[in-house]
């Protein structure tokens, strides 16, 4: 039996969708489906409502569509992590959902272990993104200028920005670095101030980018 179970839930106006995703996750020991909703605004009170751990959500619903229902989220500091389930055909979506604070992305595709596998990765505290992606993301960064703000940092912010890039939570970070979790969350958010950046997906690809990852 898994040590920590992982509360997902679905979100996506596909009913055949969230049964066939649901069929495959309950057979997952420490993955436990707490719920579904089939819009981004339902998804938004579900997820206010049972507090899960990671959230599948589907990009293009009608009404509230997934990058909508993520800036919610995020203006409401939930803490779920958010793994979007998008098409090839959408990939032009997923910069935007990143940027709204997705933790990642799969296709619509993916094998099931391989959805699985995600799943637990996003909670660890990873942020799956594909190459191409990543490229995009940089290149909007680069766009927008001011690569120099790293100057700004101190030692200690620096190091939490590379474990950051390594892709570890907070909890890791504080263990690593033999601090309080408090603490370090005062330095992501002043990361995050320093650098102009919205989140930790962009204080990722900003280190790797400038050669501040571990």
């Amino acid at each position: 039996m898994a040590d920590k179970i992982i509360r997902v839930l679905l979100v996506d106006d596909h009913q055949v969708v969230r049964r066939g995703l649901r069929t495959f996750l309950e057979i997952q020991e420490d993955i436990e489906v707490v719920g579904e909703a089939s819009d981004g605004a339902e998804g938004v009170a579900r997820t206010e409502e049972l507090r899960p751990d990671v959230v599948l959500m589907d990009i293009k619903m009608p009404g509230t569509d997934g990058i909508e229902a993520l800036r919610r989220l995020r203006e409401l500091d939930n803490p779920a992590k958010v793994l979007i389930v998008t098409s090839f055909t959408e990939q032009r979506t997923v910069v935007p959902a990143l940027r709204a604070g997705a933790s990642g992305y799969v296709y619509k595709d993916v094998d099931p272990d391989a959805l699985a596998g995600a799943i637990r990765s996003v909670h660890a505290g990873h942020v799956l993104l594909q190459p191409e992606v990543a490229g995009a993301l940089l290149a909007q960064d680069d766009a927008g200028g001011g690569t120099g703000r790293g100057s700004t940092l101190t030692e200690r912010e620096r190091e939490v920005l590379g474990l950051i890039a390594d892709g570890r939570s907070n909890r890791e970070i504080a263990r690593a670095l033999v601090l309080s979790e408090k603490t370090v969350k005062t330095h992501v958010s002043n990361i995050l101030m320093k650098l102009d950046l919205a989140d930790r997906t962009q204080a990722a690809l900003w280190a790797v980018r400038n050669g501040a990852a571990g």
